[in-house]
C-alpha cells in the first residue's frame, strides 16, 4: 500500500501538533504568574545543624564501611519493603548504627531495625526511622 500525499497535506499534519503543543498557554506558566516563587530559598540548616550522625559522617574504617555495606545488602534483598526502605540512611561510626528515613509502617520499621541488628549486634543500632505521612 502507497500513500501519496501532496507538501501542503504533510506540512498541516507537521503544524497541527505544533500548534497544540506551542501555541497554546501551558498550564505552568500562567500559574507562575498567579503565584510568584518565592524570593527566600527553604533553609533547614538551624534543625540540621546539631545532628551529628549523618552519611557525611560516618567513618570510612573498614569495619564501618562493612557493617554499611551488609546492612543495605540484606534490605535491598527483601523485595517486600517500600522503596522508602530501600533509600532509608545507614550511618555506622564505631559499630554503633543509626537508622534515618521514612518508612511505610510500624511492621516495616521493625523489620529494618532487625535485620541491622543482625549485622550490627543487639543494642549497637539507634533506629530514628519515621513514618511517611
Amino acid at each position: 500500500m502507497r500513500i501519496n500525499l501532496s507538501g501542503s497535506r504533510i506540512w498541516a499534519l507537521v503544524a497541527l501538533p505544533s500548534q497544540l503543543i506551542f501555541g497554546m498557554p501551558s498550564a505552568a506558566h500562567s500559574q507562575d504568574q498567579t503565584n510568584p516563587p518565592s524570593s527566600t530559598a527553604p533553609d533547614n540548616s538551624s534543625r540540621n545543624k546539631d545532628h551529628d550522625k549523618v552519611a557525611e559522617n560516618q567513618k570510612e574504617n573498614p569495619s564501618d564501611r562493612e557493617i554499611t555495606q551488609k546492612i543495605r545488602q540484606s534490605i535491598m534483598a527483601d523485595k517486600s519493603l517500600s522503596t522508602y526502605a530501600h533509600n532509608l540512611k545507614i550511618i555506622a561510626r564505631d559499630g554503633q548504627v543509626t537508622l534515618k528515613g521514612p518508612v511505610r509502617d510500624e511492621n516495616e520499621k521493625a523489620t529494618i531495625a532487625s535485620k541491622a541488628a543482625e549485622v550490627a549486634g543487639a543494642g549497637k543500632v539507634n533506629n530514628q526511622l519515621t513514618l511517611k505521612q
